[in-house]
């Protein structure tokens, strides 16, 4: 993984995601001229308390298509490994684009500060660096679905390099904000909360961290076995099914998105924007482009992330989820693991949409914070 596009050249694994683990040679040090790029909302659960939920998910997915339409631009076969966190994302970039991807995320940064005042912590660290704390990033490419293929890191230096970069924030308010800069070309928000298939499930959000690095493997294959075992496959668990999917009418929910697309409001985008979804229904239903579209989006929806801790969303029955979580608490008192969870309703789901043929992902968080509502409660487990 020495050049621009060296990620894009990792063979991607077709193995189930336990054989995956247990083969070492199917992982790659991450070069340690590459570097880091962190984007994290400060303060994000007392912003989850306010009812910004809707913003922060946006704002979240908003720094993933900025620096996605910016890579974009070098080229066809440039990928770089990315993370969404419900409340921010994780980069891993080659040295060579790390002054573009930051310069967007800085411009980023001040638009979103103007347009709904949360405040996005931007920072990065080199590979190298974190090589130096003593920590690794591996990476493979696991196919996660038919038509989607995501990043598997092990090692604790994605950790290591969000824990030094939010400590080490200091707002820099000497930029000026630049338009041009800006681009969230394809940013959508068009669908109701998604309740599971099955009345009776709810949605779990789950993030769990090995204690030592050394047992990674060991650990999340074996949380990972426990549920296949009690929530079925990766796809009968996925809470997003295309027959779930009904789309927002609302002019809030679209006011709210181009507060966040655009520099300035636009009252042609909003009409333009309300009534393609208003018709938006029948496309989906009646066309065989849109039945595809519907289709597609359950294998190109973000459920599940391994950078270093599981991060992953899915559903299941009460009683299965009382089960597992009698589990984890007996790894965790065993202290192989700390986990935060939050179990809800419905998820939600924003998205990002350069054609509705195969160019397009969707970003999936849980209702009442998703993430960050775990996160909460995995952070005051660390504090003790």
């Amino acid at each position: 993984m020495n050049d621009l596009k060296s990620y894009a050249r990792l063979k991607s694994s077709n193995k189930s995601l336990i054989e995956l683990l247990a083969s070492e040679s199917s992982f790659s040090n991450v070069p340690s001229t590459w570097q880091v790029v962190v984007v994290d909302i400060q303060n994000s659960t007392h912003a989850v308390k306010e009812g910004k939920h809707h913003q922060i998910n946006l704002t979240a997915t908003g720094a993933i298509i900025s620096v996605l339409n910016t890579i974009r631009k070098e080229g066809k076969n440039v990928e770089i490994p990315y993370f969404f966190g419900g409340d921010g994302a994780t980069f891993i970039v080659p040295k060579v684009l790390l002054s573009k991807v930051t310069s967007v995320l800085e411009n980023y940064r001040l638009h979103i500060k103007r347009k709904t005042k949360l405040i996005l912590r931007v920072g990065y660290i080199s590979v190298e660096e974190l090589n130096d704390q003593k920590t690794t990033i591996k990476i493979a490419k696991h196919r996660l679905t038919e038509q989607l293929t995501i990043p598997i890191v092990l090692g604790n230096g994605l950790k290591k390099a969000e824990e030094i970069i939010k400590t080490n924030f200091v707002e820099n308010n000497a930029t000026s904000f630049k338009k041009d800069l800006l681009n969230l070309e394809g940013m959508e928000c068009r669908w109701k909360e998604i309740n599971p298939s099955q009345t009776k499930n709810k949605v779990v959000c789950l993030l769990l961290d090995a204690t030592d690095e050394a047992t990674q493997i060991e650990v999340y294959s074996e949380v990972l076995s426990k549920i296949d075992s009690l929530f079925g496959t990766f796809k009968n668990r996925q809470p997003i099914k295309s027959q779930s999917l009904k789309l927002n009418y609302s002019i809030y929910n679209i006011w709210e998105e181009m507060k966040i697309s655009l520099v300035n409001k636009s009252w042609m985008y909003l009409f333009k924007n309300w009534f393609s979804t208003l018709i938006g229904t029948l496309y989906l239903r009646i066309t065989s482009t849109g039945k595809q579209y519907l289709q597609q989006i359950s294998q190109l929806s973000h459920t599940f992330m391994l950078d270093g801790m599981i991060n992953t969303i899915f559903t299941g029955e009460q009683s299965k989820i009382d089960a597992f979580l009698e589990y984890l608490n007996q790894l965790e008192k065993e202290k192989k693991i700390i986990f935060g969870i939050h179990i809800t309703h419905a998820s939600v789901m924003s998205c990002y949409v350069l054609d509705r043929k195969t160019k397009h992902s969707h970003f999936v968080d849980g209702t009442e914070g998703g993430y960050t509502s775990a996160a909460k409660m995995f952070k005051m487990k660390l504090k003790g």
